[in-house]
C-alpha cells in the first residue's frame, strides 16, 4: 500500500496495491501490521457499513470522551470524505481535508482521533464502511453543521443535501 499524507499531516490517504486481470481485481484493504508500521498502531474493535442515496451528506461527528480512530473505505459508489481537526491545541486546529473515495479508485482515509468525520455522497447509491478504535457510545457522540461558515468546507453539494433530523440540528464550531 500507498500512504499518503494530506494537508494535515494525521489524516492518511491510504491507496491499497491493487492486482486485476480478466477476472476482476484483488487488493488487501486491511493488515495489522503493515498498518501500524505505516499509518499508526491502531486496534480496531468495530466495524460499520451505511448504504446512502446521492446527496446524502452524514456529519459531521465524532465522540468526545470516546474517540476514535477511523479507517473509511467505499464499497459501492463514491462519495467526498471530511475530517476537521478539533484539536484546541493543533496547529491545524480547525481547518478540513476532503478526499473522494470511491469503489473505483479503492482509496483509504484513515481520520485519527480527535477529527469529526463527515461525508457526501456524489454516486446515485454508496456504501460506506469504516472501522473504528472504540465502540460507539450515543451519549458521546457529538455533531457539528456541516455548512459551518467558520470551518467554510468545499463540499460539492449540488442542491440542498439529505441529512439527518440530527444532523440538521447540529450546532456550529464552537472554538476553544
Amino acid at each position: 500500500m500507498q500512504v499518503l499524507t494530506t494537508a494535515i499531516n494525521e489524516v492518511k490517504l491510504i491507496i491499497p496495491k491493487v492486482f486485476e486481470d480478466e477476472r476482476g481485481y484483488f487488493f488487501e484493504s486491511w493488515q495489522q501490521q503493515r498498518f501500524a508500521q505505516l499509518v499508526a498502531p491502531v486496534s480496531f474493535v468495530q466495524d460499520n457499513q451505511s448504504l446512502s442515496q446521492k446527496g446524502t451528506l452524514r456529519g459531521l461527528h465524532w465522540q468526545e470522551e470516546h474517540p476514535q480512530d477511523k479507517l473509511i473505505s467505499v464499497l459501492s459508489g463514491a462519495i467526498f470524505d471530511v475530517a476537521v481537526d478539533i484539536r484546541p491545541e493543533s496547529p491545524t486546529y480547525g481547518k478540513w481535508v476532503g478526499e473522494t473515495l470511491s469503489a473505483e479508485n479503492h482509496r483509504q482515509l484513515f481520520i485519527p482521533k480527535g477529527f469529526a468525520h463527515g461525508f457526501y455522497v456524489l454516486s446515485e447509491t454508496a456504501i460506506v464502511s469504516y472501522k473504528c478504535s472504540d465502540f460507539y457510545h450515543p451519549e458521546a457522540e457529538r455533531s457539528i453543521r456541516w455548512d459551518d461558515p467558520t470551518l467554510a468546507i468545499q463540499w460539492p453539494v449540488q442542491g440542498l443535501p439529505l441529512l439527518s433530523v440530527k444532523d440538521a440540528g447540529a450546532q456550529l464550531f464552537q472554538p476553544r
